[in-house]
Order: structure tokens, then C-alpha cells, then sequence
């Protein structure tokens, strides 16, 4: 007896139709969390770092971008408009080493991150608007100069990229087993000189700026190298595989 080669493939699911109907029901409902196909349910567990990464590097690249066309010309031409506009250009690079050294250890943070659960969701964009208020401190000086209260603004907003590294940190440490590649001391310590800019300012701004670059050349330094104990294996953290078994030594063939 023939059949209908579409009535055939229909037949042959698993359960036939009464088992794609089965699945179609576990799927409805509003409350359902799980992606079904017939009886195929897709589980959310285990988002990768991979795309947390890739937003961070877009968001840091346009902040970066802003910071650099607000650099404008100066009225005065020759070296007379380079003296003008030279404690701008200072502020940018230092605003800029700054940057660069939130991007690095971001990157080495998100190294030790497992799985990327909500809470870590949530603190990087924290992190991140936090760090997109750097051009506005920067251009405030640009437009209003280098003044006690300027410098003080500046060295406030430079505090809350820091209090956001450090939530980010702390989500991330709750969840991971790796080792850190920057202590809590250390960041600690960098926000406190960070606030005590603040009243220095008011004493004498340059003295402000030193302490902000003091934070910028602790964090310069590139963090421990990781070694693996003697006879381990130099395992990733996002590396979730079997270890590599040891291959027999080979053996002489006995004649």
C-alpha cells in the first residue's frame, strides 16, 4: 500500500501526533520559561561572557570617540594657541590613561567570569555609565578652565567609575573561583585618593591632579601572572572540558 510521503514524515515523530501534541501543550502558557519545539526544550543556563565583552568594548570605544572631538582649535594660531590649549590636552591624556586602564582590567575581569548571571548584567552597565561621565568632566574644564572647582568636579566624577569597577568586581568574585587579578585593597585605596583630590583641590589643583595620576601609574602595572601548581594543567577559567588524560609510556616489544 502507498502513502503519502508528507503523511509519512508527520507519522514518523517521536510519539507520532499525539506525542507533537503533547510538546505543543508543555508550551503554551505564559509563565513558561523554556523554549519548546515538540518535546526539545532549549535551557537559558550559562550565557556566555562573549557578548558581555563585545557591548563593553563598543560602549568604551564611543566614549573614548566623544572625548576626542571635543578637542576644538584654539583662537590663536602658532605656539601662542599651543600654550592655550595645552592643559586641555593634558586633561585628555590623562582622562584617556584612565579610560585605557578601566578597558584593560575590564577585560581581565571579564576573564574570570564562569557564567554571566543578572546581577552581573546590571553592574556592568553601572560600571559603564559611570565611565560616560568622564567626557563631561573633561569638556567642563575645556570650556571653564582649570580652576579649583573644575579640578574638584573632575576628581569627583572620577570616583564613581571606580565604585562601579568595584560592584562589578564583587558580582563577578561572588560567582567565580579563579584568581583575582586585582586585590580589594587596591581598589579601595584608589578611591580614597580620589576623594582626598577633592579637598586638595581647593588647595591647589595641580596637587589634585598628581593624586589622580598617582591611582592612574598604581594601576599601570600589569597583574600577577596566574601559575599553575607542579603536575596541574594551566586551565582556563571559561574552559569547562575534561582534563587531557597522560598518554602510556610505550612499551618495548618483547621478541
Amino acid at each position: 500500500m502507498l502513502t503519502h510521503p508528507r503523511r509519512k514524515n508527520k507519522d514518523a515523530l517521536p510519539g507520532g501526533r499525539q506525542g507533537a501534541k503533547r510538546g505543543a501543550a508543555n508550551c503554551r502558557g505564559w509563565g513558561a520559561r523554556p523554549s519548546c519545539y515538540g518535546e526539545i526544550r532549549v535551557s537559558r543556563k550559562g550565557l556566555s561572557p562573549g557578548r558581555l565583552e563585545a557591548f563593553s568594548d563598543g560602549v568604551i570605544a564611543v566614549i573614548i570617540t566623544i572625548m576626542v572631538l571635543e578637542l576644538k582649535v584654539p583662537g590663536p594660531d602658532g605656539v601662542a594657541g599651543l600654550l592655550v590649549v595645552l592643559p586641555t590636552v593634558f586633561l585628555y591624556l590623562l582622562t584617556f590613561v584612565q579610560i585605557g586602564i578601566y578597558w584593560v582590567n575590564h577585560h581581565y575581569l571579564i576573564d574570570e567570569v564562569e557564567t554571566v548571571s543578572h546581577g552581573i548584567l546590571w553592574a556592568n552597565l553601572v560600571f559603564l555609565f559611570c565611565l560616560s561621565l568622564f567626557p563631561f568632566a573633561t569638556d567642563w574644564i575645556g570650556v571653564k578652565g582649570l580652576s579649583s572647582f573644575t579640578t574638584a568636579l573632575y576628581a569627583a566624577v572620577s570616583i564613581f567609575p571606580g565604585l562601579g569597577y568595584m560592584a562589578l568586581w564583587f558580582q563577578i568574585r561572588s560567582q567565580s573561583a579563579t584568581a583575582a587579578h586585582a586585590s580589594w585593597g587596591k581598589q579601595i585605596a584608589s578611591v580614597s585618593l580620589y576623594l582626598a583630590a577633592i579637598p586638595v583641590a581647593y588647595y591647589r589643583p595641580a596637587a589634585s591632579l598628581a593624586l589622580i595620576g598617582i591611582v592612574a601609574i598604581l594601576w599601570l602595572l600589569p597583574p600577577k601572572a596566574r601559575v599553575p601548581p607542579e603536575g596541574g594543567y594551566c586551565k582556563s577559567p571559561r574552559w569547562t572540558g575534561a582534563e587531557p588524560k597522560e598518554s602510556a609510556p610505550p612499551t618495548a616489544d618483547k621478541r
